[in-house]
């Protein structure tokens, strides 16, 4: 503890002999609370930056929505820019809001200004993807949100939904979608970078799809990163260049097998083990036969609907957090044991949201599509020539492999070209060396994909976090508090094959608050929204890439 500290004390005395640069260009003041949430305190500014950066003659700008939230040590040594991934994700109403407020603030040293915005694309954007403007179309789009593995049929249907999503966002965002990718929202960021007059250098953390944002903007600008950790590792060659996301589902599998060796090695813990003597791989392997008997006879309570798309969505979003699972569990015992009245109170209480604007609610798979399918340069016209693709993931992962089939299909026959596409091969040498981070059981992003990209990114190390879920956030550890802090502080990184433990286990009481207390003192992690367990619920980091999940016309959040 006295080490971390004297780093703390070391990099504030080395701030007051910093290099003066120009002054800032943002102008800080109250946010909108309606807009930007939060627990902690925060700033808003805004920022117009080039609408189109390929047209050097023109004037028209974008708006840049900024919010900051503000270091708790004074006097801060800068700005860390942060993405929380998708691609569709949203940051402005995030970044202050416990508990994700308070575990980047522990992760950071406490020293940094946070400062986030809503890429171009997404809702919170003033280019959002929005390509409905009919309510019937926007409602189809809605409920064809489907896992392909539903019925023998539902591949053609998602290919052809597929083919109405792109011509419809061709036809009514051509001008605006091209304005849309990864290369100019990486412009976007060093715009911010060169407003907040500090070194000129760049300080950010993605995670997820905010991975391959970050090496695009490394690959971009090189000479001009100071800092960067990238966790919860996408492969942004397969992001660009392949026809699915592949090697993103590697560890689906292992680590949904990994929660129910943990519900029975928790069997007072975990709904599905309480009372009985049966081994992972049986509990396992009741859940894959109700998946596949619900296909044909759903579940029918007063008022919900239990069929495979709900339970598929259900347990691919409690991938994200291993913190879900206790509630998982408890879910599909009610299932699997038909206590159907049980489980309509469970499914009333649980945290869905009525949907009241359907034009919002279809925001999320038009961004994604918008950014993703811009970004990728791979076309097919044929349903029969797509059809490798999908049982190639099939073959990946059995328990996300079909889930994602409705992004592919429309990325197959996107028909907008942006104005700029990063089409590098990410050999990078940085000023300062990254840091990567992935999970050693995460199933949205593997391990694997971290050391791949690191190898081509000279200098970099990865950290490994022995924890379940989707990036560090999902695995909370005193040893990525003291390794990340450090990081910021001086640029140190850890030694090649270093391993934080885990110190929250699933069905653990252990939560990020008890780690950040630990580490910092008690009365550190300062809570006036301690998070409930719910049925599920979509997560901050990846959140796009969440299927969604849809009781009696409302969207489980």
């Amino acid at each position: 503890m006295g080490s971390f500290r004297n780093i703390l004390h070391l990099s504030l005395f080395t701030l007051s002999l910093a290099k003066p640069y120009p002054a800032s260009k943002l102008q800080w003041g109250p946010c909108n609370k309606t807009e930007v949430p939060s627990d902690v305190p925060v700033q808003c500014s805004t920022l117009h930056v080039p609408l189109d950066y390929t047209d050097k003659t023109s004037n028209e700008t974008l708006q840049l929505d900024l919010v900051k939230v503000v270091a708790p040590v004074k006097t801060s040594k800068g700005s860390i820019l942060f993405n929380f991934g998708g691609p569709g994700g949203t940051a402005r109403n995030e970044i202050g809001v416990t508990p994700i407020a308070q575990e980047l603030l522990a992760l950071t040293g406490r020293q940094y200004d946070l400062i986030g915005f809503d890429p171009r694309g997404t809702s919170g954007s003033r280019i959002p993807m929005a390509c409905y403007n009919n309510e019937y179309e926007a409602w189809s789009l809605f409920f064809d949100q489907n896992p392909t593995n539903k019925s023998d049929v539902e591949l053609g249907s998602v290919w052809a939904r597929g083919k109405i999503l792109a011509e419809t966002c061709l036809k009514n965002q051509n001008k605006t979608g091209s304005l849309i990718s990864s290369a100019f929202t990486a412009r976007d960021f060093m715009q911010v970078v060169d407003a907040l007059g500090e070194d000129g250098l760049l300080r950010y953390w993605g995670f997820s799809y905010g991975t391959t944002l970050g090496a695009t903007i490394a690959a971009m600008f090189p000479d001009r990163i100071d800092r960067m950790i990238l966790d919860g590792v996408q492969n942004p060659h397969e992001y660009y260049h392949a026809q699915a996301d592949f090697q993103e589902w590697t560890d689906s599998d292992k680590e949904f097998s990994a929660f129910f060796s943990f519900c029975v090695a928790n069997r007072d813990k975990c709904a599905l083990a309480v009372g009985n003597n049966k081994t992972a791989a049986e509990l396992e392997q009741s859940v894959w036969d109700l998946l596949d008997t619900l296909k044909f006879h759903p579940l029918a309570t007063e008022n919900f609907k239990i069929d495979y798309s709900i339970v598929k969505g259900v347990i691919m979003q409690s991938l994200y957090d291993s913190f879900t699972w206790p509630v998982l569990a408890g879910m599909l015992n009610l299932i699997l044991t038909e206590q159907l009245d049980l489980l309509e109170q469970t499914l009333d209480a649980s945290d869905a949201n009525q949907i009241t604007d359907i034009f919002a609610t279809i925001q999320q798979p038009q961004s994604l599509a918008g950014i993703h399918c811009s970004d990728n340069m791979v076309r097919t016209e044929k349903l029969e020539d797509f059809s490798p693709a999908v049982y190639h993931m099939y073959n990946t992962s059995r328990i996300i492999g079909d889930a994602l089939v409705p992004l592919y299909a429309t990325c197959a026959q996107w028909m907008i070209e942006p104005k700029e596409r990063y089409t590098g091969d990410f050999n990078v040498k940085t000023k300062n060396p990254v840091l990567f981070i992935g999970n050693s059981h995460d199933g949205l992003t593997p391990l694997v994909s971290a050391k791949n990209v690191s190898a081509t990114f000279e200098n970099s190390v990865v950290l490994e976090v022995d924890g379940y879920g989707h990036s560090s956030l999902a695995a909370p550890s005193a040893c990525t508090i003291r390794t990340t802090s450090a990081y910021w502080a001086d640029g140190t990184l850890p030694p090649k094959g270093k391993v934080c433990e885990l110190d929250a286990p699933p069905f653990s009481d252990v939560r990020w608050k008890d780690v950040i207390d630990n580490v910092y003192g008690n009365g550190t992690f300062a809570s006036t929204n301690t998070p409930k367990r719910g049925i599920a619920f979509r997560p901050t980091i990846g959140a796009a890439l969440a299927p969604p999940v849809i009781l009696n016309g409302k969207l489980l959040a």
